[in-house]
């Protein structure tokens, strides 16, 4: 039985998994990209990735490769869609499952490995030419990621365990493409409940002391738990 158990007759795809890694600074968001070492698209960018093995699920694979070609391992990977055009690859028909995960930059040294001959962070609105049809994951990427932070706070995800409020709403505004008054994006913010004050910003920037933030994860889990939970109410 074990000798005839990838013997099936019939011509099927092959699968790989990629991985759009997002990074955010305090002032701009970044994607994580590959240099390809190999054919095809020697030498172009792409998202972290590769065949997955017949002893793997897809999400380890995702994970494998990201560490293998990048050196970032454990990040929370959230599979968002399956791309399955006929002629992505040039190789063979190959079928890619997607993932997206949010990291803070600084707390990644990149690596890169296997067969990717660097690994660097892109500014996410200036990209260069990607291999393959990582443009299209990307841009769906970015669509999922805007439809999540109006229920959930996964922008946090971002940010460093303290941070300013500026930082927040540039995060915001960059993922929505849009721009907020700032006095009502503070307003909505502390209203929800889960923003911890921490105080001054012990560096002061321009003579100014920054209240600081954190985000009571604790607190939030708690009541999403709850049967008369509320959606996330930062769908501005």
């Amino acid at each position: 039985m074990t000798e005839n158990m990838y013997s099936y007759k019939y011509p099927h795809p092959a699968v790989t998994t990629d991985c759009v890694i997002l990074g955010f600074d305090g002032k701009g968001l970044h994607i994580l990209l590959i240099e390809r070492g190999i054919e095809p698209y020697k030498g172009s960018w792409a998202l972290p990735g590769g065949f997955l093995n017949m002893d793997e699920t897809v999400e380890e694979c995702a994970k494998r490769e990201l560490m293998e070609e990048t050196g970032v391992k454990d990040v929370y990977l959230e599979q968002f869609h399956v791309f399955s055009d006929v002629k992505r690859d040039p190789r063979e028909r190959v079928l890619t499952v997607a993932f997206f995960a949010l990291v803070r930059k600084s707390d990644y040294q990149l690596i890169a490995g296997d067969d990717a001959a660097g690994a660097e962070w892109f500014a996410i609105d200036e990209l260069p030419p990607l291999a393959f049809d990582h443009q299209e994951i990307i841009k769906l990427a970015r669509e999922r990621i805007r439809e999540k932070l109006a229920v959930k706070p996964i922008a946090f995800r971002l940010l460093d365990e303290k941070f300013k409020m500026s930082e927040l709403q540039r995060l915001y505004e960059i993922i929505n493409g849009t721009s907020y008054d700032r006095r009502n994006f503070s307003r909505k913010m502390v209203a929800t409940g889960y923003l911890a004050d921490e105080g001054a910003n012990p560096v002061p920037e321009q003579n100014r002391a920054a209240t600081l933030y954190s985000f009571k994860e604790d607190e939030y889990k708690k009541e999403a738990k709850s049967a008369e939970w509320r959606k996330f109410p930062f769908d501005f």
